[in-house]
């Protein structure tokens, strides 16, 4: 998919998609501020690869000039819920979900994906990634925290022809960091996103439906009941 339209006078931004809540709304802020955009997706051996069809569909219906999904096979290193059998976690308080780090977890998942978003932007000559990493509603992740996000910034300089011999700044920008996913909803809501065609669930059912059991399923839905609105995604039976 490419979409040329106003491209040679929008600047340009990768914006890493992965189908859920956070990335499609990261993706029309993008849009909304003006840019390009560019999404890079990730077969990168997770359980739900429901996500990478919404990721698709969302990257058409948001206006995307191009959507790239990338085969990289983490499963093969494991160490995660997600690329291995080993059972997600179901039912935990929102307290246990700030405490430690999860099984969840996939072990440099953000590192890599943002290595490879780096490169892209590098050939395709932007100058921003977005990403939607946040500090609060972040199950514990390491790799989601604002000094994390700095570090990577300032070795994206150190690291690309880009920023050493151009001199140019690739920035990383992380607008959902500080919001809640009450805020988080709401602010897509008012850019016309249609969260029926995104994915949450770590542990959905053969048919694709979420579990609602999930931390990501938790989170989304406590989200959607904080800001009022019906979450218009299907929810497995067992889900309550």
């Amino acid at each position: 998919m490419e979409n040329k339209e106003n491209n040679a006078i929008q600047p340009k931004a990768i914006v890493l998609l992965s189908g859920g809540l956070d990335s499609t709304t990261v993706l029309a802020i993008a849009r909304a501020k003006g840019f390009a955009c560019y999404c890079l997706s990730f077969h990168y051996g997770q359980r739900q690869a429901i996500e990478l069809a919404r990721a698709k569909a969302n990257s058409v219906k948001l206006g995307a000039a191009d959507h790239l999904v990338l085969n990289i096979g983490l499963d093969a290193i494991g160490g995660s819920a997600l690329t291995t059998d080993v059972k997600v976690p179901k039912n935990r308080t929102f307290e246990a979900m700030e405490q430690g780090v999860p099984q969840t977890y996939v072990p440099g998942r953000n590192t890599i994906f943002l290595a490879y978003a780096m490169a892209w932007a590098e050939v395709v000559g932007a100058d921003d990634i977005f990403i939607g990493v946040n500090a609060l509603d972040y199950s514990g992740y390491p790799d989601c925290r604002p000094e994390y996000i700095a570090a990577f910034e300032k070795m994206a300089r150190l690291a690309t022809r880009a920023g050493t011999e151009e001199k140019r700044t690739l920035r990383i920008n992380t607008p959902l960091m500080h919001s809640t996913k009450k805020q988080i909803i709401q602010k897509g809501m008012e850019l016309g996103v249609d969260y029926s065609t995104t994915h949450s669930c770590y542990d959905p059912a053969p048919d694709g439906l979420a579990c609602g059991q999930c931390d990501a399923c938790r989170l989304r839905r406590k989200g959607f009941s904080e800001a009022g609105i019906d979450d218009p995604l299907p929810y497995h039976k067992k889900a309550g």
